[in-house]
């Protein structure tokens, strides 16, 4: 039977006192928050590229504790290191130049991340490899892409529920779902960063997406720094609600996992301005009402 896991994009923000915590420092946030939710989105090692310094991996001390922090039926999703993913090192202003990245798609990095997080091995979910958008500077063409990554899957050795996001707009077509399927690589459908609605693309692809055993949806908001400022950063009230979209998302994962797809549901605090509230409005919506997409 299919199963629908929702969580959170990361999970230490002492705002969330009396919604997820019982209070805003001196506790295991990540103990605590296990307790209320079966999986959360590890972000903070895909920050792992830097020019002039080595690529920085998952720490083995922190990997340690987040294993013990959680119980056997939770699951981490974890964003592969930008080291890997990056074609390019990020540019300080527009007017620098690129510099390529020695380590994009390296497998020896790829290895020693693997080795990194072994501990957590009978807890992960989706590991995510995003790529960022890539102009014709950074990648020649789609087919280039498909080729780049190919290579790097031929040269791995083979490894269980490996998700890729993609924010080219563009690249969401037949051959992109048709790449995922030869590959067995589950799709992320994310939201936010000037990527087409989740609905309307699933609408289109709902046939190809089917297919996959996990679906990884990734609510990130539309824009960032409007609301940093708006909530002044403190993530416990909801201040741009989605009302409409909540339901049109909430049919999309009833379909999924009715179709017995595996659903990974991951919210950012910056899609509405508190992801525990999201889920909890989602959530009701999900298990209230027999919403399909149409």
């Amino acid at each position: 039977m299919a199963q629908l896991r929702i969580g959170t994009c990361s999970w230490k923000y002492p705002s969330w006192q009396n919604l997820v915590y019982s209070t805003p420092k001196g506790i295991n946030f990540l103990e605590e928050y296990a307790k209320r939710y079966q999986t959360v989105e590890i972000d903070q090692w895909f920050w792992s590229l830097f020019e002039g310094h080595p690529p920085k991996l998952p720490n083995r001390k922190d990997v340690a504790e987040y294993r013990q922090s959680v119980s056997n039926d939770f699951r981490f999703s974890i964003k592969v290191p930008n080291s890997i993913t990056l074609t390019h090192y990020y540019k300080k202003r527009k007017i620098d130049p690129l510099i390529t990245n020695p380590h994009f798609l390296s497998k020896d990095l790829w290895q020693e991340f693997i080795a990194r997080i072994d501990p957590l091995k009978d807890r992960l979910g989706p590991l995510i490899l995003q790529f960022e958008y890539l102009n014709k500077e950074k990648m020649k063409s789609q087919s280039d892409f498909h080729a780049s990554v190919g290579r790097f899957f031929n040269e791995i050795l083979p490894i269980e529920n490996l998700a890729v996001e993609t924010r080219n707009p563009r690249y969401l077509n037949s051959g992109f779902f048709d790449f995922l399927k030869q590959r067995q690589l589950s799709p992320v459908l994310m939201h936010g960063y000037w990527m087409p609605s989740i609905v309307e693309v699933y609408r289109k692809w709902q046939d190809k997406i089917l297919f996959h055993e996990t679906v990884v949806v990734r609510l990130h908001g539309a824009n960032r720094a409007d609301m940093e400022k708006r909530t002044g950063k403190r993530w416990d009230r909801i201040i741009a609600p989605m009302d409409d979209e909540l339901k049109d998302i909430a049919g999309l994962v009833n379909d999924l996992v009715d179709n017995g797809v595996n659903v990974y549901l991951n919210v950012n605090n910056h899609y509405e301005g508190s992801a525990p509230l999201t889920i909890e409005r989602l959530s009701n919506l999900i298990a209230s009402e027999c919403l399909r997409v149409k």
